[in-house]
This record gives C-alpha cells, structure tokens and sequence, in this order.
C-alpha cells in the first residue's frame, strides 16, 4: 500500500510529532500505519525520541523497602522472616498475606509443598 502524503498530512504529522504522539497513535489520526508515521519522519528529519516502554521504566522511582519489625506486623501481613535475626536489617516482608495464612502468595508458594509433589519423592526416600 503506497501512502499518499499531503502537504496537509505532513503538516498534521509535524504538528502530532511535536506534541509528543506516539507513532501508533499518529498513524491512527492520518490513517496510516505506524510505520508509515517512522519511515516519513525519518525522510523528514525531524528529531528522534526516546521509546515510551524505556521512558517508562526510567520514571519510575526506586522504592527502598520498608524495614518491618514484629510490632509492624498483623494477622493480615506476611510474616516471612528476611536475612538473619541476629544481623543488622533483619526484617518480615509485610506484603498482604493469604487470607486465614500468615504468608503473602510469593512466600506461601516457598513454605508449602503440596502433597502430590511430596509423593513424588517416595521412591527417592526409600533408597
């Protein structure tokens, strides 16, 4: 498909660029694909910009997490122990726990092993 570009469509294109558009969302406002939208800009010149997916991750702000003793805890945060109680840092995890369990889904998968799979080992055992 051979895309017809306008002085009108490169102006609206332009015009989209500049406002920080992304090229799918342009190609939708000219009707073409977005492909057309790189391949245009390109031949055009105008400035690159970074990927959204990288520019999201980048804004993103680390989180340090969040020392919790014993008395941060209740019967509805996940109390999995993390690093060495005798060592600076020692902490629970905190996160939500499994209703009526004293663990979040992360930790519960660690701390339980089904049956099935603890049968599986039987002959393991025996030897």
């Amino acid at each position: 498909m051979t895309v017809v570009w306008t002085d009108e469509r490169v102006e609206e294109l332009k015009r989209l660029w500049g406002e920080g558009l992304t090229t799918g969302e342009i190609g939708k406002a000219l009707g073409v694909s977005k492909n057309a939208v790189v391949g245009k800009a390109h031949r055009l010149g105008l400035k690159g910009r970074p990927s959204p997916i990288k520019r999201a991750k980048q804004t993103k702000p680390k989180q340090e997490p969040k020392i919790r003793s014993v008395i941060d805890l209740s019967a509805h945060t996940c109390r999995w122990p993390i690093g060495d109680p005798r060592e600076p840092g020692f902490h629970f995890c905190g996160k939500p726990a499994i209703p009526a369990k004293p663990y979040c889904p992360e930790h519960a998968a660690v701390a339980y092993v089904s049956s099935s799979s603890r049968g599986s080992n039987k002959d393991e055992d025996a030897a």
